[in-house]
């Protein structure tokens, strides 16, 4: 149990974020043999938020130091100078802090709507500074009224864990042509119904899903069936599968991605300056739920669960709260239509366990769902057909005591979505696969050793009457091997370790190539390949 107990104080929690801004690395010579009580300030090698130039106008969201679970409560007033049509919007989150402290969760609401999801960096005792950007262009509806506001990062100080999180979050919002973007932001209401507008033309659910907080389901892909000697069980084994239903009908399924927080994987060194993909990005899972539309268009409330498959009945540990984006069609009062096709796969899941020594869980599972609906709008009727296909495979092997515990795992999520009506069918089709590959060992003497390499990619083609219009793909990779000495003072632990990341995102908008590299905490490389 030494391994699972260590675990379970070190991995941690979830705030959103989308680009954090490094310094320049230092030079190899630099590099101290071990960690000392500071290191580089958080960096990843995700691509900085594009900012048009002209005109802009920036608003204070939040200001606050959070030290316990009271959430910061404020007012949002639209900004005046930039109008009430913005060609982007940028929110930045800036937040330090130092001491001890475990990685935390937090989001932001904006009239209820969550505008941001993330994890926080654990500190050093010298302390760190970190900042995060994320484009919220999609919710200028809600943007455009005055809103009350809410942030959360839960904390907990105290003559241990003494950090206080100090954090600001701004709105900037630019002058200009602009961007597209939903009509309308919505949120659930009372007993999480749905009302939409009745002339709705295409409705987009995000889920914000994490599974988070402590306890099993923070590794949720580490569990194993009830009768297998493992301190992490669930009947069904690892398989996890976030769905959404619309008045109890099945109406999308997703992967959800294998988070990696900056404690995670016993290590926290690994994370003191780049962290796993998207843990200080909580990127939403989208459901297009345009084939509803019909349905949803009736004027009346809605029933809309989201559930995870997978978690043991009575056990908490996950979030997923549900904004909801509609386009409106402008010379239409109703937009009818119906559900014409709901073809649900069998979901299939094996895991099984192979007694011995080594103790083994070998997993396969996957789902598929296909569902289309028309729409009448007043540029005539438009077909919108989804079909998602999700497949899990992982091998995960340990010894007696979970000293040694090693996990290979691979999700993929293929998503087609076709939209036909006026002009030629347009088609987007999106091959996701996260991948997990780890170890963690501990040896006679107490020295805990995580090697662990992460992926996160994706393959977007988009094509128009059968010819390729768009492509993109996405590759971020990040790949750690850390260790330090259990059960003695901060200061004896004699920890080392390096983490890489590489970032590449090519295809028809160009190319975007970065890697990052941190040694004892020093940042030793910085390069750009494109």
């Amino acid at each position: 149990m030494k391994r699972r107990i260590v675990m379970s104080m070190l991995a941690g929690a979830t705030l959103l974020a989308s680009t954090l801004l490094g310094a320049a690395p230092a030079q190899s010579a630099d590099v101290p043999a071990e960690f000392g009580t500071d290191w580089h300030d958080p960096v990843t090698a995700a691509p900085p938020v594009e900012k048009p130039s002209g005109k802009s106008c920036q608003v204070t969201l939040a200001e606050a130091q959070f030290r316990d679970f009271t959430p910061y409560r404020g007012t949002y007033t639209p900004p005046k100078g930039c109008g009430d049509r913005w060609s982007k919007v940028v929110l930045r989150l800036d937040g330090k802090v130092k001491g001890r402290q475990y990685d935390r969760l937090g989001y932001l609401h904006v009239g209820g709507v969550e505008i941001l999801r993330t994890s926080t960096p654990e500190p050093s005792p010298d302390g760190i500074e970190w900042s995060v950007e994320k484009d919220v262009t999609r919710y200028s509806d809600t943007f455009r009224r005055a809103q009350d506001v809410e942030m959360l990062i839960g904390n907990v100080v105290d003559d241990t864990y003494t950090g206080v999180i100090d954090v600001k979050v701004t709105l900037t919002f630019y002058a200009g042509k602009p961007a597209a973007a939903p009509d309308r932001v919505l949120t659930l209401g009372e007993g999480d119904t749905l009302t939409t507008p009745r002339n709705s033309e295409r409705i987009v659910a995000e889920v914000y899903a994490t599974g988070s907080g402590g306890g099993c389901e923070e590794f949720w892909y580490l569990a194993v069936p009830d009768k297998a000697p493992y301190s992490c069980q669930a009947d069904g084994g690892p398989y996890r599968e976030v769905q959404i239903k619309v008045d109890g009908q099945l109406a999308g399924i997703a992967a959800p991605f294998p988070h990696v927080w900056t404690g995670g994987w016993s290590n926290p060194f690994l994370w003191y300056v780049v962290p796993g993909p998207r843990a200080f990005d909580v990127k939403p899972i989208e459901y297009d739920l345009t084939p509803f539309a019909g349905l949803l268009n009736d004027g009346r409330p809605h029933r809309v669960d989201v559930s995870v498959v997978g978690v043991p009945e009575g056990q908490s540990g996950w979030s997923a709260p549900v904004d909801v984006l509609v386009w409106q069609d402008a010379k239409s009062s109703h937009v009818t239509g119906r559900l014409t096709a709901h073809e649900v796969g069998d979901l299939t899941n094996s895991s099984i366990h192979t007694a011995g020594s080594p103790e083994r869980v070998d997993t396969d599972a996957g789902h598929r769902l296909t569902v289309a609906g028309y729409v009448n709008t007043s540029h005539g009727r438009v077909t919108t057909t989804v079909s998602r296909s999700l497949a899990n495979t992982s091998r995960h092997v340990w010894t007696d005591g979970e000293n040694t515990d090693a996990l290979d795992a691979r999700w993929t999520d293929d998503e087609s979505v076709t939209v036909d009506g006026r002009g030629p069918a347009r088609t987007t089709a999106t091959h996701r696969t996260y991948t997990m590959d780890g170890s963690i060992t501990i040896g006679a003497d107490d020295r805990l050793r995580t090697a662990l390499t992460l992926g996160d990619r994706a393959a977007v083609v988009g094509s128009s009457g059968g010819r390729r219009t768009v492509r993109s793909r996405l590759d971020d990779t990040v790949a750690g091997d850390a260790t330090w000495t259990l059960n003695v003072p901060r200061d004896q632990r004699h920890a080392v370790g390096t983490t890489s990341e590489r970032y590449r995102l090519y295809g028809s908008g160009g190319c975007y190539d970065r890697t990052l590299t941190a040694v004892q905490g020093v940042l030793t490389e910085d390069r750009n390949a494109c």
